[in-house]
């Protein structure tokens, strides 16, 4: 696949995902603590290469240091199926958190959804791992769907048992 830039600055460079980022931004990911594997960004890169999503990199000074994805119309959660894009998957490395390239992301991905929708929508974890993410998409204008919490792919009864680990998500939708 071609390489797209969709912005850059001075310090900042946000392109498509490619083949070799995905060994790099994996050992960066262990390194920290995470569980990861590359079979989650191989399927990016394949949904990215079918056009069923756009997968995007940051980097700094020329170092991977964060993605986000951007599907046109997903299968699962809140809004499936309905050709709204949802943003998933979006992180930025420890050592580069606090640096703005978060926001550029998000910005870079919502300019993206807005091509082809009014609306974007994401899911995000309530375990407090998610806590800064949980703040950022609501300081951006992101407000509950009002379908209430869901786990893995189905709304959670009320007064029933869940699981606070990732597949526990509130999801969230923003006007564009």
């Amino acid at each position: 696949m071609k390489e797209i830039i969709y912005y850059q600055d001075s310090e900042i460079l946000i392109r498509n995902m490619r083949d070799k980022d995905i060994s790099i931004i994996v050992e960066e990911e262990i390194a920290q603590g995470w569980h990861a594997s590359s079979e989650k960004y191989e399927q990016r890169l394949l949904d990215q290469q079918a056009e069923r999503a756009v997968s995007l990199v940051a980097e700094k000074h020329g170092s991977p240091a964060g993605y986000i994805n951007v599907y046109w119309d997903p299968q699962t959660g809140a809004y499936a199926k309905k050709g709204i894009p949802e943003i998933v998957d979006f992180g930025v490395l420890e050592k580069y958190r606090n640096q703005g390239i978060g926001t550029r992301l998000m910005d870079t991905a919502e300019r993206i959804a807005s091509t082809r929708c009014s609306r974007v929508w994401l899911g995000v974890g309530l375990h407090s791992g998610y806590g800064s993410a949980q703040r950022m998409y609501v300081k951006r204008g992101y407000i509950p769907d009002g379908s209430g919490v869901w786990y893995g792919d189905e709304i959670c009864t009320p007064y029933g048992e869940c699981r606070n680990d990732d597949d526990l998500v509130l999801y969230l939708s923003k006007a564009l």
